[in-house]
């Protein structure tokens, strides 16, 4: 099953949490260069295709009979160039998309706290956030927002994240109206006791990974285990990535010192990042996966499985395999262009493939999370 809502590069922190497989071909592992110009690699002074370009921008400037937008047709220079890349993952920008991926990035939204998949049922419903309050439950099928038939859109294009909300909910047998006020709040990541034939499973979700999530999971973590949980599940469905830095943090929290996280190959180079901290654990470890677990949830499933020995259940993931670098440009807009591919700790590179799970289970459509009961009994 695909996602279709859930922390995106367009939708994401929406939350309602809305998200498409296409978060993995517009966020992805993003690492930062302010300025690749300086670093004498490109003279643009004796580059002769610049000049050429800069003459037909002067002469469209001079001689071209209407009005021309300055702005708008730079823009879709850049944009020309980069889809010249023929490559998904290589795009552009405009101002509007690149504050919306800062507000992902940061760990904070304004939204109602849940998650919401293929036909607008609820996924997910966060802790401490309006959504819970409200009583909404996972499960649950919206099919109205204020009014307004859902069908097949976005519910991210029909709720108000500024104003009070009435949902019209089917639950079972029962439609119910739930009126539901969004806020500004941290990304949740949802955490859990699950009992099963008398041991204590940790159970924590985690939707992306942004600036918080390393920290918001340290907290969950620890939580669970000050309960002495026995083993711990990690829920990486519809988690379509983000920053690599959350990634590589928690797996550090696992893995033995020097143990692989993930290698990178550039244009001219490769690197292999090692966990480098004394922080370990050594319970069992079940990672929940799906087709819209891409990039960043990747990495993290691929070095717990190959560098701590945990357990992938569900379905293949996304499959994406590469690494993106983004540019800030003077007017607020952003490029990102993929600069290397990375690979897991036993030197594969899944793009294209995705991770095939250690126990293949197809989510059922009901109330029933199969997916999670394999976990939980593998894990007794």
């Amino acid at each position: 099953m695909k996602a279709k809502l859930g922390f995106s590069l367009k939708e994401i922190c929406v939350i309602i949490i809305i998200t498409a497989i296409t978060t993995s071909l517009t966020t992805g592992i993003i690492i930062y260069n302010n300025n690749k110009l300086n670093n004498g690699t490109i003279n643009l002074n004796k580059d002769e295709s610049l000049k050429e370009f800069l003459k037909v921008y002067a002469s469209l400037n001079e001689d071209y009979y209407g009005d021309i937008d300055k702005t708008k047709m730079i823009d879709s220079a850049i944009s020309g160039m980069l889809n010249y890349l023929g490559e998904d993952y290589s795009t552009y920008m405009n101002k509007e998309e690149t504050n919306e991926l800062a507000e992902e990035l940061s760990g904070k939204y304004q939204g109602i706290g849940i998650t919401v998949i293929d036909n607008n049922r609820v996924f997910k419903v966060h802790d401490n956030t309006p959504a819970k309050e409200a009583g909404i439950k996972e499960n649950d099928i919206i099919t109205k927002v204020n009014g307004v038939e859902v069908g097949n859109e976005n519910v991210a294009n029909i709720i108000s994240k500024d104003s009070e909300n009435t949902l019209l909910i089917q639950r079972g047998d029962e439609t119910l109206e739930i009126k539901v006020t969004p806020k500004q709040i941290n990304t949740p990541l949802t955490r859990e006791i699950k009992e099963y034939n008398g041991k204590k499973i940790g159970y924590i979700y985690i939707p992306s990974f942004n600036n918080t999530v390393a920290e918001e999971f340290r907290k969950a973590l620890e939580e669970l285990e000050s309960k002495e949980i026995t083993a711990l599940t990690i829920d990486l469905r519809w988690n379509t990535g983000g920053l690599l830095t959350g990634a590589t943090e928690i797996a550090a929290m696992f893995l033995e010192k020097d143990k692989t996280i993930y290698s990178l190959e550039e244009k001219n180079s490769s690197h292999t990042y090692k966990d480098d901290t004394k922080e370990k654990r050594d319970y069992k470890v079940a990672i929940l996966i799906n087709d819209g677990t891409a990039s960043a949830s990747e990495i993290l499933a691929a070095a717990l499985k190959d560098s701590y020995g945990a357990i992938l259940i569900g379905s293949p993931s996304f499959g994406k395999g590469k690494v993106q670098q983004a540019k800030y440009l003077e007017d607020g807009s952003m490029v990102k262009y993929t600069t290397a591919r990375w690979y897991t700790p036993n030197g594969e590179c899944i793009d294209g493939m995705g991770l095939f799970p250690d126990y293949s289970v197809t989510l059922e459509e009901n109330n029933n999370d199969n997916q999670l009961e394999k976990a939980l009994e593998l894990l007794q």
